[in-house]
């Protein structure tokens, strides 16, 4: 019997492991409208509260949404990562060949491993630093900041693993049709002139 190939993980594993990425995304996705919901009602709450009762409006709102806002944004993130949405230029990776590509992002990736994992670090000491002096906002709320700040090493982590499976996607999993840049940049350009002028250039830098 022949060892497994961890390139090609047998189809159960394979379902098990997208039933998986599914999961985490829904989860990421409902925390963040959850979070969304509630900020708005907020908002709504305090509107009305201003015209209605201004005597007993909550007069923390604008700090609350400042929290919810900031763990929002690093939770999706996270999302972000899996569907390569972080702003980047991709003019270099058009010029390259898959398999150029595939090194280029391999090291994307370790930079970004290391950019995360560096978040996640410094993060937890802001935060453990906040809890242990019982840190709290200056409002009426007298909010612990230690949550507030827990957004930074929590959003690191999230992207730390979503880039690491991307590294291993990359490694071991690559697929040139679906995995690359594609060549022909179709709004700017004539498809076959792009490729021609796309062509040319790779094989100057090739050479």
């Amino acid at each position: 019997m022949s060892a497994s190939d961890p390139a090609n993980p047998p189809p159960g594993a394979r379902a098990t492991l997208a039933c998986i990425a599914r999961l985490w995304d829904r989860v990421e996705r409902t925390l963040v409208g959850i979070l969304g919901a509630t900020a708005l009602l907020i908002a709504v709450v305090q509107v009305f509260g201003r015209y209605i009762d201004p005597a007993h409006a909550i007069t923390w709102a604008e700090e609350v949404i400042v929290y919810i806002a900031v763990w929002a944004v690093m939770i999706i993130a996270s999302q972000l990562v899996r569907g390569d949405g972080h702003v980047r230029p991709d003019l270099v990776l058009r010029l390259l060949r898959p398999g150029a590509q595939r090194w280029v992002e391999m090291c994307n990736c370790l930079v970004a491993i290391a950019f995360t994992f560096g978040m996640v670090w410094y993060g937890w000491q802001v935060v453990d630093t906040a809890h242990m002096l019982d840190q709290r906002s200056s409002s009426d709320l007298q909010f612990p900041i230690w949550i507030y700040y827990a957004a930074l090493p929590t959003g690191g982590l999230l992207m730390l693993i979503r880039y690491v499976i991307r590294l291993l996607r990359y490694a071991f999993l690559f697929d040139p049709a679906t995995m690359s840049v594609g060549h022909s940049i179709l709004h700017e350009a004539p498809p076959e002139l792009t490729r021609h002028l796309t062509e040319q250039i790779t094989d100057r830098l090739v050479e």
